[in-house]
């Protein structure tokens, strides 16, 4: 099975800018970037989305927030807030089948989600929501 872009820059045959690697994890700077920080955390161990991470490994859970959080402040974005997130499956946007994490910040990021006003008003008439 060929090897995905995230596993390439895992074992060093693809290039990246990368920001912290251990016997963990590997941080590198995105190559398209949504923000003036964005940093993306991968577990070294290749685990396809959060929904397939097991009790063992939690090792590689805890070591990339300790590593978000040591970056967020080696960046100097972890006084003015920055964003973590992660994407699960197809609806959830993951588009890469590697656990990662993208680390944004360094401008004010707003609200989390934004629906229009229309597509609020579908979802609380299909979910009733009030």
């Amino acid at each position: 099975m060929e090897k995905n872009i995230f596993e390439k820059i895992r074992d060093g045959e693809s290039p990246a800018e990368i920001i912290v690697k251990n016997e963990y994890i590997t941080a590198f700077k995105d190559i398209a970037p949504n923000a003036p920080v964005h940093i993306l955390v991968i577990p070294n161990k290749m685990i396809p989305s959060l929904s397939d991470i097991q009790e063992e490994d939690s090792i590689y859970i805890s070591k990339i927030f300790l590593a978000i959080k040591q970056i967020a402040e080696q960046l100097k974005i972890n006084e003015s807030g920055y964003r973590v997130i992660t994407n699960c499956g197809k609806h959830g946007g993951q588009e890469i089948p590697y656990l990662h994490f993208h680390l944004v910040g360094g401008l004010p990021l707003g609200t989390m989600i934004s629906l229009p006003k229309s597509s609020k008003k579908i979802f609380k008439k299909q979910h009733d929501v009030e």
